[in-house]
């Protein structure tokens, strides 16, 4: 019996090793930027479940390794936490994917032939709508009828430019809804008339739902295949995490369905729509979705509230501080301004996180003034409230960011040289300084936040962005010096933006954005190192891998 007993050890020992527990996934030879600073990188990290447990050098975390654990050589490449898009209109763009796609088209009749071309391999369609021109593809800024000509009239057709602030309509979309040259939206927004007092089809802010109110909307289901698509790209493109900037609660119930499914592939935090015309008994909807939310933990937050105080830009309905450039207007407030600040003190005081979208100096400058009274009125509380847009800034607000917390929520692809034209005429070279100011707004110590916007942009690739906010110049190296070329950041501090900073946003730093032990295994494998490249070279990079809470979502 005794001798048998180092056998019987021996077989134990043997057993033992051959089914040793371990991470179920390991990423080794790597260089992993965990985002704990500027500068601070491991070779490898281990992944067990749904968490990072372990990082630092490639053969201690691969003496780690258990019988069922799957190594992954990184072969060099880096390594990055899953990116944030901390300002998108998922559900939207998740729809348009199966829309006209205008972002390559370069001038009217580019929208004409995409389009028509678009119609006959949709016969189906009753309405033919997209997204995607620019303003400065026009010589008013904004499209004609003249520039239209030749589009399709057996059908009516709808389209929004690439920010979603304004929209072209045809003369059969504009007779179906009954707008003509005396048609007014209610509250904020404008019928462009031509100089015969007849429609353009070209409608400003709220005008577009004249038109958009009598397009058939998707059944559920049809939402759901649609963001079905969206998770699909997103994933290819890196994105683990993205804050819905404008929603409501039916729009949450999909993403809701989603999870149930285990289809949601992101996490998910959903910012409610507010303003002047809501009501007691949508907000009450708000305050219950957000304890729901709170009381059963999934990847879905809704403890956020949206407001618009202004327009874009281009179409001069950003609230400007002076007169725009090449007109005498400036511009004005999309919820009036007693009523906006007395929302924002209202849901401060219940907890809410607050986004304002500002673009214009004087809506900026408003939209901090509001802040600063909430506080006041409220007293100390943990706040994340935040700014979207700023595409404009007066010198004299950059230091009330960090001053009173507010953080700025900016899309660098917004700044894409290639679409300044008609910004940049409307700005002037006095406010030029201070477009787009992330440089100003980091060395004020502000918190700085990025996002696409999409669909409201022209890439929601982060990469892309990346590439901007770096260079200030398009993918092709136009203008050569950037674009405001003071305004430039660094690989490291566009990534935080796009990574640690949009975790901290939604009070989920402490398990997210970062690559270290006890944060959840949301982490993106490029195929360049953004840190050693050629800034030019950024825009070209790939995501090779998502890992999404510890699995494999995507792999090229």
């Amino acid at each position: 019996m005794n001798a048998r007993r180092p056998l019987l050890i021996l077989f134990i020992a043997l057993f033992t090793s051959c089914n040793k527990p371990g991470p179920d996934l390991i990423l080794t030879n790597g260089k992993i930027w965990t985002a704990e600073g500027e500068s601070i990188f491991v070779e490898a990290l281990a992944i067990k479940g749904k968490e990072i447990v372990q990082s630092g050098s490639s053969s201690d975390i691969q003496n780690l390794a258990g019988s069922n654990t799957r190594t992954i050589d990184l072969q060099g490449r880096l390594v990055i936490p899953g990116f944030n898009d901390a300002h998108i209109h998922f559900l939207g763009g998740s729809q348009e994917l199966a829309e006209v796609d205008l972002t390559g088209a370069m001038s009217g009749q580019a929208i004409v032939k995409a389009a028509a071309d678009f119609a006959s391999q949709n016969t189906g369609k009753n309405w033919i709508t997209g997204r995607g021109w620019q303003y400065i593809w026009f010589a008013s800024g904004l499209p004609t009828n003249e520039d239209m000509a030749g589009m399709i009239s057996d059908r009516p057709v709808f389209i929004k430019a690439y920010d979603g602030h304004s929209a072209w309509a045809n003369k059969k979309a504009l007779e179906l809804a009954g707008v003509n040259g005396k048609s007014k939206p209610q509250g904020f927004g404008e019928v462009v008339l031509d100089s015969k007092g007849n429609p353009t089809g070209a409608l400003l802010e709220g005008a577009q739902s004249l038109v958009s109110v009598i397009i058939p909307k998707l059944a559920p289901e049809e939402k759901l295949n649609a963001l079905r698509a969206g998770l699909k790209l997103a994933a290819s493109l890196g994105i683990t995490s993205m804050q819905n900037a404008s929603g409501s609660v039916e729009e949450l119930s999909l993403f809701q369905e989603l999870q149930r499914n285990g289809e949601l592939s992101v996490r998910y935090s959903a910012a409610l729509s507010v303003d002047e015309e809501t009501d007691s008994k949508e907000i009450d909807a708000y305050r219950n979705a957000r304890k729901e939310m709170q009381a059963s933990p999934s990847f879905i937050k809704a403890d956020a509230i949206k407001f618009m105080l202004d327009g874009v830009i281009e179409s001069h309905t950003a609230a400007m501080l002076q007169n725009y450039d090449d007109v005498k207007a400036k511009g004005d407030f999309a919820l009036p301004l007693e009523a906006y600040k007395k929302l924002v003190t209202q849901l401060d005081k219940e907890g809410f996180r607050l986004y304002t979208h500002a673009i214009g100096d004087l809506a900026v400058r408003e939209a901090l003034n509001a802040y600063e009274a909430a506080q006041n009125a409220n007293g100390p509380a943990p706040r994340r409230n935040r700014i979207e847009h700023i595409e404009t800034i007066s010198p004299e607000d950059i230091p009330r960011f960090a001053k009173l917390g507010v953080m700025a929520s900016m899309e660098p692809i917004h700044a894409d040289p290639g679409t300044m034209g008609v910004w940049g005429k409307a700005i002037g070279k006095e406010r030029m300084p201070y477009s787009f100011a992330w440089a100003s707004l980091l060395k004020a110590k502000a918190l700085l936040v990025f996002s696409s916007d999409w669909p409201a942009c022209i890439d929601v690739n982060p990469i892309r962005g990346i590439h901007v906010a770096v260079n200030r110049r398009t993918p092709e190296g136009i203008p050569e010096g950037g674009w405001i070329p003071n305004q430039r950041i660094s690989i490291a501090q566009a990534l935080l933006a796009y990574t640690r900073a949009g975790a901290y946003a939604s009070f989920e730093e402490s398990s997210k954005g970062q690559i270290k032990p006890g944060m959840v295994a949301d982490v993106v494998v490029l195929s360049n190192d953004l840190f050693t490249i050629n800034p030019m070279e950024i825009a070209g990079t790939k995501v090779v891998m998502t890992i999404f809470d510890g699995k494999v979502i995507y792999e090229k």
